[in-house]
């Protein structure tokens, strides 16, 4: 069997790929198609824990792990065969097949990418031979005529796969028909044929005051306009690159704030899309905090995952950050820390060989916690039941709550006193701490867990079934009638 694929292109970062192919492997999994999810190539910090190859775990990007199960499928590190987790401006961690690379990581892109190409057609033939459907987004946009050559994620991809395509475009912007034309006409000509459509998203207005565009773009190009989706952002999937809402003093919540939650974010914040539930949760207002004025009037402050540890607990000593951290601490706030915010909590951070991302560093946390973390080559890649012990202050509703969630880490955390261990893997390895007001915890995924939800805020927030449903919904109701059976079930 060899699985038929429809691609989604593009025209710029952040028009809406990932959305529109969670939405359209749920459309195909409710008419009984068999679909998985497929990216070339991902960057992003935002990754999940996934089983692998010869039975050991591995990480993709968090997009495609969401969109496998909206495709009702079991995740896999086929379906993101190569992962750029960036460390620095001028560097990513390289991640194939869901394990780490780190000879492949020292390799200018131009010099590794043959490599890197070679692993993603072997997992899309793996995938072509045991599915019926395969959605594959882009990256990026595949009119990058300066990377063309080596471009084996946008347009490699879609000859591999004899893809239909659709092009997307974010019309909140403006622009978009320019974007559109202008990617057309920088597409290679035996692509051309494939694009069947294009899609408008995020507009907010009358969709028949964009006519003329649509048809003076569809007579230049050949192209219909199948879809425009309405501006919606609410729609509970969790955003794949940059914070919800992207302003320091930006703030969700229904009703009454009663709980109002500052989560820092720093320049290489990783697996933020975990934090995504508590924008549901009635009376809690979340903020996304770079300067110490948005931690006025917090009830939690939160210290998220990082990319790389010592860059960002530089980056909050130079922002006053801080100090700002430790006067609510010290005020009797709480604080909570998630795996690389874990680290930043404790006494000491080590990494002689560069594992965080920098060589040589030997720096002092913030002090809250007595702990020492020392990073190491091998990363722990772990999903699993965890179970929380006793707890006090803040935190005593999570008391004997049992949980699922992942770590991904290279970092290990050692007490240098007495401290409270309260969260323990299924080993029965201590993962969490508490002291006074401070936890800090190496799980990640705590707010997805309806047990955790209900234990703190009682409170059930939507099931990512439901999500995924309404985004079905959404594109089933926007785009032309009967566009979508004819790409998706054309023999049916």
């Amino acid at each position: 069997m060899t699985a038929r694929a429809l691609m989604v292109w593009g025209t710029s970062s952040g028009a809406g790929k990932s959305w529109l192919c969670t939405a359209l492997c749920r459309w195909a999994a409710r008419q009984g198609v068999d679909v998985v999810p497929f990216k070339a190539q991902n960057m992003s910090n935002n990754a999940r824990v996934v089983p692998g190859l010869e039975g050991e775990f591995g990480e993709i990007g968090s997009a495609q792990y969401f969109q496998a199960l909206a495709a009702c499928v079991t995740p896999s590190v086929h379906m993101n065969p190569v992962l750029l987790k960036p460390e620095r401006d001028t560097a990513s961690q390289v991640v194939l097949q869901g394990q780490v690379q780190p000879a492949l990581s020292a390799l200018p892109w131009r010099e590794r990418s043959g490599r890197l190409a070679e692993a993603a057609r072997s997992s899309l033939q793996y995938l072509q031979q045991r599915h019926e459907l395969i959605v594959i987004e882009g990256a990026g946009s595949p009119a990058e005529t300066n990377l063309a050559e080596h471009d084996y994620v946008n347009l490699e991809t879609a000859r591999w796969a004899a893809a239909q395509a659709l092009l997307v475009t974010d019309i909140d912007r403006g622009g978009a028909f320019a974007h559109l034309y202008g990617t057309w006409a920088l597409l290679p000509e035996d692509l051309r044929p494939r694009l069947a459509g294009y899609v408008l998203n995020k507009f907010r207005g009358e969709a028949a005051l964009l006519a003329p565009g649509p048809e003076q773009l569809q007579a230049r190009t050949g192209v219909p306009t199948l879809a425009v989706l309405p501006m919606w952002r609410d729609h509970g999937l969790p955003e794949e690159d940059g914070v919800f809402d992207d302003s320091p003093s930006s703030a969700t919540g229904r009703g009454n704030t009663t709980l109002r939650v500052a989560v820092i974010a720093t320049p290489h914040i990783s697996n933020l899309d975990e934090f995504e539930p508590l924008r549901q949760v009635p009376g809690l207002r979340l903020v996304w905090a770079r300067a110490p004025a948005a931690l006025e009037g917090a009830d939690w402050v939160v210290l998220p995952g990082s990319k790389q540890v010592s860059g960002d607990l530089a980056w909050l000593r130079a922002q006053g950050l801080d100090q700002a951290v430790l006067q609510h601490a010290a005020h009797g706030g709480a604080v909570l820390g998630v795996c690389g915010g874990l680290q930043m909590l404790g006494q000491s951070l080590v990494d002689p060989a560069g594992f965080d991302g920098e060589a040589g560093v030997a720096a002092a946390g913030l002090g809250l916690l007595p702990l020492a973390t020392h990073f190491e080559a091998d990363k722990r890649l772990r999903r699993e039941p965890m179970r929380f012990g006793a707890l006090h202050g803040p935190w005593a509703p999570l008391s004997g709550v049992a949980t699922a969630g992942y770590e991904i880490r290279h970092g290990r955390s050692q007490p240098t006193a007495p401290l409270a261990a309260v969260l323990f893997d299924a080993e029965g390895q201590a993962i969490g701490w508490q002291q006074g007001r401070v936890l800090g915890c190496y799980a990640h995924g705590l707010f997805e867990s309806p047990a955790v939800m209900q234990a703190l805020f009682g409170a059930a927030v939507r099931t990512l079934d439901s999500v995924c449903d309404g985004l079905a919904d959404h594109i089933d109701a926007a785009f032309a009638p009967g566009a979508l059976r004819q790409l998706i079930l054309p023999s049916r």
